[in-house]
């Protein structure tokens, strides 16, 4: 393979035709492969993926200028160096000559692997943008407190984008222009700490929960036991075990009622929230599947309803955590202690552990060191403290982001009443009609859930599946709180 000045009928031989040119028709053809093969794979993907259209029509399109641009450089070289007096030089490729064999191989060969390398790479950038990876820590830094709580959480084998986005394009646009936004915000650190919910643009979980979760599929009760450790100096314990009314949202497949009543097909709750996180519910209208509409009203909420949004409930009125759960800390030592992870013969040890996770730390190693510290400290030549440590040092951090200042105070959990107001949002007996005659029945322990054994050793062995009464283990209530008024999840 060889280059030689061309005679002067040969003047007009295409700019074209050099190596710089030659390497980018290859560029160029590798990228029309990766087009065609990532948007193949797309179409035949159980799940849509916005992301993959970033590789699919971003970055393989620039791969695609780039070798139209190497085409162009050559093409200018080449010109330039007539221009200079070089003369036509004009690829010339004769199969007789081992050089020029060699050449015309090794191109061939490099461009084959060129391609194979191309398809690989276009291949394995589909699979890791469906990656929690890739949304928890590539693009999305500022998401560590939900890339680790969403793996240690209930889906954690869910991708981000199948719940954050969902199939269809007006979605996927959504997603986009949110997106755009979200870059600016990570690039000029104009993002808040923590990172604020609920989500307004969130899809509605008709859409991507019911995909799984869908209404018809609930009946029934679950059994449940909790083990609680009280604030004293034997860390006195206490179980509750729980039939939980789940209920039907079906008639077709069981009574309807329970909790899912909620969801029940054919009904519709709307209600308006008075503030961002949407724990005061002031107002709630309903709508039965024969059309009969009924609003409660709280006495004091009388403001117009035209100047508030009203949002038709849904699951993630009450899951709002389903994919990042951060666990008070109250609740992680009860865990660790029932597991026998912690010590619980030592003495106040339920105090100490959720008093060393809740002070203020400015950094996790800060936080790692000062957990051991303190706990060294109120524990001094006690070995059973040593296994305790590096325990709450995971707690602390699978469920405490200092930097972003993220943990289970900073995000209200609706699911249930034991720390936030939750389920007594409207379950308060405050909401009513106008006429007074009918009211959301306020929850009480046997509502939602029939209480079956309570207490501590043979307490746990009499079943009653009628229900009883709540006992409280810090003894009898003067008034009737909620939980939330004493239970903060923490000190």
């Amino acid at each position: 393979m060889n280059s030689e000045n061309i005679p002067a009928k040969n003047t007009r031989s295409s700019l074209f035709r050099n190596w710089v040119s030659l390497v980018g028709v290859v560029v160029i053809i590798g990228a029309i492969f990766s087009f065609l093969l990532l948007t193949i794979l797309n179409a035949i993907s159980k799940n849509s993926n916005p992301y993959v259209s970033i590789i699919t029509f971003i970055a393989v399109p620039a791969l695609l200028v780039m070798g139209v641009a190497l085409v162009f450089v050559g093409a200018g070289l080449e010109r330039r160096r007539r221009a200079q007096g070089g003369g036509v030089t004009s690829l010339q490729i004769d199969l007789t000559r081992p050089r020029d064999r060699r050449g015309v191989v090794a191109f061939v060969a490099g461009s084959v692997v060129f391609l194979l390398l191309a398809s690989i790479c276009s291949y394995n950038a589909f699979n890791f943008t469906e990656s929690v990876t890739f949304c928890g820590e590539t693009c999305h830094k500022v998401m560590k407190p939900e890339n680790v709580t969403h793996d240690h959480g209930p889906h954690a084998r869910v991708a981000c984008v199948e719940c954050h986005v969902g199939k269809g394009v007006s979605w996927f646009v959504k997603s986009k222009i949110s997106g755009s936004y979200q870059l600016y915000s990570v690039a000029f650190n104009k993002y808040p700490k923590p990172i604020g919910t609920p989500i307004k643009s969130l899809r509605p979980a008709r859409d991507t929960c019911e995909e799984c979760h869908w209404p018809q599929k609930f009946a029934g009760n679950l059994d449940r036991t909790f083990t609680y450790f009280q604030s004293d100096a034997s860390n006195s314990p206490y179980s509750i075990r729980l039939s939980i009314k789940i209920g039907g949202a079906d008639p077709s497949r069981g009574p309807v009622g329970g909790i899912h009543w909620h969801m029940v097909v054919g009904n519709e709750v709307e209600y308006i929230a008075t503030d961002a996180v949407r724990q005061k519910i002031p107002w709630v209208r309903t709508t039965d599947s024969q059309g009969v509409v009924t609003v409660f009203r709280d006495p004091k909420f009388t403001n117009d309803i035209s100047k508030f949004e009203i949002r038709k409930m849904d699951c993630m009125d009450c899951h709002n955590r389903p994919a990042h759960r951060f666990v008070s800390p109250d609740r992680a030592v009860n865990l660790a202690m029932e597991l026998g992870q912690i010590d619980r013969t030592l003495p106040w040890i339920k105090t100490n552990a959720v008093f060393v996770l809740t002070r203020k730390y400015a950094t996790d190693d800060q936080a790692r060191d000062g957990i051991a510290t303190a706990l060294a400290e109120r524990y001094p030549g006690d070995s059973r403290i040593r296994a305790a440590i590096p325990v709450l040092q995971q707690i602390y951090r699978d469920n405490f982001f200092p930097e972003m200042k993220a943990d289970w105070s900073a995000y209200p959990d609706n699911l249930g009443h034991m720390i936030w107001t939750g389920c007594f949002r409207c379950h308060d007996g405050r909401h009513k009609t106008e006429d007074k005659k009918q009211s959301i029945k306020a929850s009480d322990c046997n509502t939602c859930h029939t209480i079956l054994a309570q207490g501590i050793g043979e307490g746990m062995n009499k079943l009653t599946p009628g229900g009883q009464k709540f006992i409280h283990p810090g003894g009898d209530l003067d008034e009737n709180p909620t939980c939330n008024d004493c239970h903060t999840g923490g000190p």
